[in-house]
């Protein structure tokens, strides 16, 4: 049994998608999460960047004794994971392309894909791309500007849906019947999407799935908290205390007494 946090990283707000799903998964674990909004967005940053941000980021989390970092940044995990688990001794949780089950699943043999450039050019995507998808057709679209859209809260306006509409188009004009949404960001917009896109088309977040990865690994490291056990939430951001505490209390559905915000 383990009461130490588990950490959770993003380049801003996006992954508190996943810090969402976490929690309600495993109600009674505390968690820290790091929002690095100063220098959001990771989608176009060199690897040498990236990597650094998150050595830098995970070195901020084990100081305030996280015993699991969850790199919730699909971005981050494509260019920087490897290096991590190779740096530090404690077991790390990234984001996986849900290319998987939305191949499996597909009826007309085509999917779409909405991630960052880092994304697509990473491995990560293009091994699983191979071993899941090689019978289904993959098509792939940067969410150009759309981290921006979220990051300013802009997520659910006309600005959006316009900008989605044609964003993509391109996506569009395939028999697709999933939509994979690739970044951590990304499940803000949907209700955006579901203005955009077919009924018919699922839309695919794999932040439940990572939620399940973290339960998985605490209970096979005996790592998971004592029952019961009374969670604490901590926040911490790059960018505005403020502009963070607003998105919280938008998505996460907190009592914010207690709570403690703070920046680095």
């Amino acid at each position: 049994m383990d009461n130490r946090p588990i950490g959770v990283f993003d380049s801003g707000l996006g992954g508190l998608s996943v810090w969402k799903e976490i929690a309600q998964l495993l109600p009674e674990e505390s968690l820290v999460y790091y929002a690095d909004s100063k220098y959001c967005p990771y989608g176009s940053k060199t690897q040498a960047s990236l990597i650094e941000l998150s050595r830098s980021i995970t070195q901020f989390l084990i100081k305030e004794n996280c015993k699991l970092v969850v790199v919730a940044c699909n971005t981050a995990t494509a260019a920087a994971i490897t290096t991590l688990r190779n740096e530090f001794p404690l077991p790390f949780v990234g984001m996986e392309p849900a290319i998987k089950p939305a191949a499996l699943h597909s009826q007309t043999g085509h999917i779409g894909v909405l991630a960052t450039e880092n994304t697509f050019k990473g491995n990560h995507f293009n091994t699983t791309k191979t071993k899941h998808a090689s019978a289904t057709h993959v098509h792939t679209q940067i969410g150009h500007g759309l981290v921006e859209l979220v990051e300013a809260g802009q997520h659910n306006t006309p600005e959006a849906i316009s900008h989605l509409s044609q964003l993509l188009q391109p996506l569009l004009g395939y028999p697709i019947d999933h939509l994979v949404l690739g970044c951590t960001h990304y499940p803000f917009l949907e209700g955006a999407l579901q203005g955009v896109i077919s009924k018919e088309v699922k839309i695919v977040n794999p932040a439940p799935a990572v939620a399940r990865q973290v339960q998985k690994v605490l209970l096979s490291e005996n790592m998971q908290c004592q029952s019961p056990h009374k969670p604490q939430f901590l926040f911490y951001t790059s960018g505005e205390v403020l502009h963070l505490q607003a998105f919280m209390q938008e998505h996460l559905s907190l009592d914010m007494e207690g709570i403690l915000v703070k920046s680095v």
